[in-house]
Order: structure tokens, then C-alpha cells, then sequence
């Protein structure tokens, strides 16, 4: 058989490779502790699940959703004028399913084959296989500890900056849990504007800010809505990652072309599943104060459990992840140390050389158990010997 030259030799994503040897162990009897995926433990709100359970027995809610709903635009619409003062119209808001999916096909519409799109290095796999599917050539932003993860525009050759088309930023950030701040965004845009750059932001984790600070949108920047779009997900912030509800927001342009191409491809979310989304933008919001604040008690107990068993790490602020640099004993060869975490200590983390090159020596660990669960990984990893 033969398969296709782009795509028929693409390795399959690193948490399925993790998930099948975790599979394994546990076949054998090992109890696993997996801090891979990013999927929360934490429950939907109540009133959520009710409209789902209830809007799921009405057979008008199984057919084709085609488009949102003149509910879901208004309850997204206040949703951004209360959190980031931002004033959205239903022009500037699309529904797609996911921000994963979103963020694969958002090339299409933008991208001739072969043109420049900027991607931070390490990120989130999909934003350069996304942007490789549209026929896209990468040019990687390194993300760099000295420079607390941010991306550094200045570092952008000119000759780079004059062919990209558009470019991938992500705060705060998954997987380094960096934060950007206001002259970041400000700096982009004007950056942006200068070279003719779309910008496209992934804005999933700006509810999980811990230690003081609120999350940003780029959209609430002068200029932003001129040249960029922002996905925004109520998978992490509200725990329905399963029902995958997220938006690209802004440009009306972009959102216009977008919209257009994904009707060849997709009839829009069902309402059934439409209707969980309002119910929870619309509804009671101390969930985001119980996530965060569960997910800062984890942080601590995994960060604090971790340096005093000898493995120094620093204490994340943001994003519902850690990242961690490996203990010196491994020479920077993550993968080698996640396959011993995993086989000595029955620990589940991600490689960071597997989020790119500049990954190399981390690793990523999810806040995803209770502390009970955390503290039995801190133990295991202890007596594994892995650290020391």
C-alpha cells in the first residue's frame, strides 16, 4: 500500500503513545498515576449537566446546528464585555469545535502554499501541524527561560517578518505556564500592524491565574480586533472539555472567511450541546474561583513535595500545568526520564522535547489529580530513586 508523503508518515500525538504504555502497566497489574493529558477530574457545574441531560431529550437538539444561535452570541457577547471589557458583535464570534479544531483548520482560509507562519517553540502541538496542513513553512519563536517564556519580537529576522503571514501566540501558556503582560500584547500588535502579520491568540487558561493577577485577552488592546483573532475555550474553564465548545473571536474579516470554509467541512455544533455553553456563561460563576483555587492547593503540594524529595522545580503561575526542567542526572534527555518516571515510579508526565526542540530538558506535568493522588506521585518518585 502507499500512503501520502505529508501526512501517511505523521507520528501519532505523544499522549497516545503515552496513554498506550500506561495501558500496558496497568495490564500487568501496576497502579499509574498519569499527569499527561490535560483533561480536568473537576466536575461541570450542576445547572450545566441539568440542561444538557434536558435539551438531550428534546430530538430537535440532535439535528445539524449549522450556526450559534441568537442566545449563545448574546451570552458570549456579555461574557467578554464583563470579563475584558471587550464589545463583540456577532460578527466577530464563531463557534468551532474546540480550540484544537479551530486552531488545525484556521490556515486554510489564510494561507497560500509555502508562505511564513510564526510558531513559539516549545507550543502545543497543533499549532504548527495545524498550520503544516494549510501548506504552511514554520519559522520557530523560541520560548527561552531567560526570557520567562515569552516571545521575544525583536529576535524576528526582517526578512522572516516581511513573508509570514500570520502567527501563533498563546497566554498564558501551555506548556511553560508563562504569562504575558500588557506592553507584550501592545508590542505585538504595533509589530503586527507593521509587517501586515495576522495575529492568532489561544487564550484557553486566562481563568487559571494564580498568585494575584487576572488573565488578558489580546482582543482588549487597541488594535488587536484590526489585525487578529483569539480562541477562547470553556473546556478548562468550566471542566467540559469532552463537549468541545470554544470560539474563534475578532477580526470580522477573518471570522467571515473562516466561517465560510468550515461550512464545507462541518454543520455547526448541535444545540443540545449549544445550550451547555450558555448555561454556563450565563450562569453562576464561583466555578472559576474553585477551579483556581484546587488547582493552586495541587500546584503547591506537587511543587513543594517535589523540592523537598531533592528534585528543584519552580512553582508555576498559571495554566492548569507544570513545567519542570529534569534533574541534572539526565543530561537533558527528557523523553529518557519520562520513560523512567513512568516505569520505575508508575508517574505519567510529557516530554518537553516533544512540544519542540526548545522543549528539550522539561517536562510537563498536569495538576489533573487530587492532592491525595499528588502526594502518592511525590512518594513514588521519590522511592524510584529517579531524582537522586
Amino acid at each position: 500500500m502507499k500512503f501520502s508523503d505529508k501526512f501517511g508518515r505523521s507520528e501519532a500525538n505523544i499522549l497516545m503513545d503515552l496513554d498506550i504504555a500506561k495501558r500496558r502497566l496497568e495490564a500487568q497489574g501496576r497502579k499509574v498515576i498519569n499527569l499527561s493529558i490535560g483533561t480536568p477530574d473537576l466536575p461541570p457545574d450542576k445547572h450545566v449537566m441539568e440542561v444538557v441531560s434536558k435539551g438531550f431529550t428534546d430530538a430537535e437538539n440532535y439535528k445539524y446546528g449549522m450556526t450559534e444561535s441568537p442566545q449563545l452570541v448574546e451570552a458570549v457577547i456579555n461574557w467578554y464585555k464583563r470579563r475584558y471589557n471587550v464589545t463583540l458583535t456577532a460578527e466577530n464570534i464563531l463557534a468551532v469545535n474546540g480550540s484544537q479544531e479551530g486552531i488545525a483548520h484556521i490556515g486554510f482560509p489564510l494561507l497560500n502554499a509555502g508562505e511564513v507562519v510564526l510558531v513559539p517553540d516549545p507550543c502545543y502541538q497543533i499549532f504548527g501541524f495545524g498550520a503544516f496542513l494549510a501548506g504552511a513553512k514554520l519559522h520557530y519563536m523560541p520560548l527561552l527561560k531567560e526570557n520567562d517564556y515569552i516571545v521575544d519580537i525583536d529576535l524576528i529576522p526582517e526578512d522572516i517578518a516581511k513573508r509570514a503571514k500570520f502567527m501563533i501566540v498563546s497566554y498564558p501558556n501551555n506548556p511553560t505556564t508563562a504569562r504575558a503582560d500588557e506592553d507584550f500584547y501592545k508590542k505585538l500588535i504595533d509589530f503586527a500592524k507593521k509587517y501586515d502579520i495576522i495575529v492568532i491568540h489561544d487564550n484557553a487558561y486566562s481563568e487559571l491565574i494564580y498568585d494575584g493577577g487576572k488573565g488578558l485577552s489580546f482582543l482588549q488592546f487597541e488594535g488587536a480586533m484590526d489585525i487578529g483573532i483569539e480562541f477562547n475555550s470553556l473546556s478548562k474553564s468550566y471542566n467540559l472539555t469532552g463537549l468541545r465548545l470554544s470560539f474563534a473571536l475578532g477580526n470580522a474579516e477573518i471570522i467571515k472567511r473562516f466561517r465560510a470554509f468550515r461550512s464545507q467541512i462541518d454543520y455547526g455544533i448541535c444545540m443540545g450541546i449549544q445550550n451547555a455553553a450558555i448555561a454556563a456563561l450565563n450562569g453562576p460563576q464561583d466555578i472559576l474561583d474553585r477551579n483556581r483555587a484546587e488547582y493552586k492547593k495541587r500546584r503547591d503540594m506537587l511543587c513543594r513535595g517535589l523540592n523537598e524529595i531533592g528534585w528543584k522545580v519552580p512553582t508555576s503561575g498559571a495554566t492548569m500545568f507544570t513545567w519542570f526542567p529534569i534533574p541534572e542526572k539526565y543530561s537533558g534527555d527528557d523523553t529518557k526520564f519520562a520513560l523512567d518516571l513512568l516505569e520505575k515510579a508508575g508517574v505519567v508526565c510529557v516530554p518537553g522535547s516533544s512540544f519542540g526542540k526548545h522543549g528539550k530538558g522539561y517536562v510537563r506535568m498536569a495538576l489533573v489529580s487530587p492532592c491525595e493522588v499528588l502526594k502518592a506521585a511525590i512518594d513514588n518518585i521519590d522511592a524510584s530513586g529517579v531524582c537522586k
